[in-house]
């Protein structure tokens, strides 16, 4: 069975591929692409500017989430309940998540971190400028106190599976970007299973360059695609 934010990525690229596509009957190549050499090609992905702006920008709202997939979660619930972690029911999970999201929301404010709500999923967005250098996977010194006051919440709010993604910009090779991802997680979650907190709640997943949430024409646009989310599912019975 899909989950609803499959279908949302689903629908959002399915919307954004025929936008773009509706943009380019005014070139030459018979697959309605720019050619070599003409402005907007992209010799990466053979997409216009365009369309590949169309697309992140269906994608924008609905980038935040599970990365690591419905299997692995559910894999990583079962480990838990196993492990004697209760599970929430019915009407206690939106309860708890709210509970939840309001501590986080109240103890994020001012760090430039962004709490994002989908459904009983919360993320913690957390943009490179302050975790980590550029092109680096250590985190800043001057981050530590914002994840010590996260690993406070997760500490508090244990009913909960806790996934850590990294992502990049698109400079660079794919395979690199990819391997940087996976340690930005690692370093982020590394940090948090240090503050006493249950290993088998963690899913460390890398996203590479895949999953923007701007443009990578621009400084801006990169700065944003360089983050860390975290996102936080209840565990259910």
């Amino acid at each position: 069975m899909k989950t609803p934010i499959r279908l949302a990525i689903t629908a959002a690229i399915s919307t954004a591929m025929l936008a773009g596509c509706a943009t380019t009957s005014g070139y030459n190549d018979p697959y309605g692409q720019p050619r070599q050499g003409q402005q907007g090609y992209s010799e990466s992905s053979g997409m216009s500017r365009t369309q590949k702006g169309a697309l992140i920008g269906a994608l924008a709202g609905v980038a935040a989430g599970l990365l690591s997939g419905d299997d692995a979660t559910e894999r990583r619930q079962r480990a838990l309940v196993g492990l004697g972690v209760g599970g929430l029911a019915g009407g206690a999970i939106g309860n708890y998540q709210d509970r939840q999201e309001r501590a986080l929301r109240d103890s994020m404010q001012g760090t430039g971190v962004d709490v994002v709500r989908q459904g009983d999923n919360i993320t913690l967005n957390m943009p490179s400028n302050i975790t980590f250098d550029f092109d680096k996977s250590d985190l800043k010194p001057a981050f530590y106190p914002v994840l010590d006051q996260v690993a406070n919440t997760l500490r508090e709010y244990d009913q909960t599976i806790v996934e850590v993604a990294g992502h990049t910009d698109s400079v660079g090779a794919d395979a690199y970007n990819q391997q940087l991802s996976e340690r930005r997680a690692s370093s982020v979650g590394s940090y948090l299973m240090g503050k006493g907190l249950v290993r088998d709640r963690f899913i460390l997943v890398g996203a590479g360059e895949t999953r923007p949430i701007a443009s990578n024409d621009t400084d801006a646009g990169r700065a944003q695609n360089r983050r860390v989310e975290i996102t936080l599912v209840p565990i259910r019975s």
